[in-house]
């Protein structure tokens, strides 16, 4: 997927999509690198033109949980484009080498002034995430949580373009209990079952993918 095909961006013209995008400043970060952390001012949206981010948010006893994976298409900071005041909600960090196309919030004053059809990106990010949102929950309240675990690992590989097999994938047992939702045992239980069914491969810090029609399979069993 390209940035100029993003969901972010459906709904507007093709030609304010180029000039919203053309409004963007490219930024490139290593693997690794903070993109920003929860508590700073926030006055950019960021695109992911390549490469993936992980979005992390702290508890009140001070753990970090892993709460979305974005690859390419993504988005993040939205809300920074509605409130001057606002100040990040969860800390971004670079899984591996990754570059944004980063949205500031007076260029796209100027834009939507401008270009009215660009007021859609606001509609279509704050609607994408409702919808994501309301999914989560009705998959917390009917979906058992070690298939909620082995859904969450599939659908953070299909954002790696394709779930072929011999793809590794930068994830922990934590982190995929908490995109799911559960406790890290039970995200052992499932992954260690899904490894000695020949899904998968576990390392440390690191999944392998060995067979991801099976994967995709238990995935969408319930």
């Amino acid at each position: 997927m390209t940035t100029l095909d993003s969901p972010l961006l459906e709904g507007i013209p093709i030609g304010d999509r180029r000039r919203l995008l053309a409004a963007c400043r490219r930024r490139r970060f290593a693997k690794g690198e903070v993109i920003f952390h929860a508590g700073d001012p926030g006055d950019s949206l960021h695109l992911v033109a390549s490469g993936h981010v992980g979005i992390w948010s702290s508890t009140d006893l001070g753990d970090s949980m892993m709460l979305n994976v974005l690859g390419p298409g993504g988005f993040f900071g939205e809300l920074s484009l509605l409130d001057r005041d606002d100040h990040r909600s969860a800390t971004v960090r670079a899984l591996e080498t990754t570059e944004t196309l980063s949205l500031g919030r007076e260029a796209f004053d100027v834009l939507r002034s401008q270009y009215p059809s660009v007021d859609q990106v606001l509609l279509t990010a704050l609607a994408i995430e409702l919808r994501r949102t309301s999914e989560l929950l009705m998959e917390v309240l009917s979906v058992p949580a070690e298939i909620r675990v082995l859904r969450r690992l599939h659908q953070v590989a299909l954002s790696w373009a394709a779930a072929q097999q011999g793809l590794v994938l930068p994830l922990t047992q934590d982190h995929l209990a908490a995109l799911a939702g559960t406790t890290r045992s039970t995200a052992n239980r499932a992954l260690r079952q899904a490894e000695a069914e020949g899904l998968l491969t576990l390392g440390r810090g690191r999944i392998e993918l060995v067979n991801p029609e099976g994967l995709a399979s238990r995935a969408r069993s319930r």
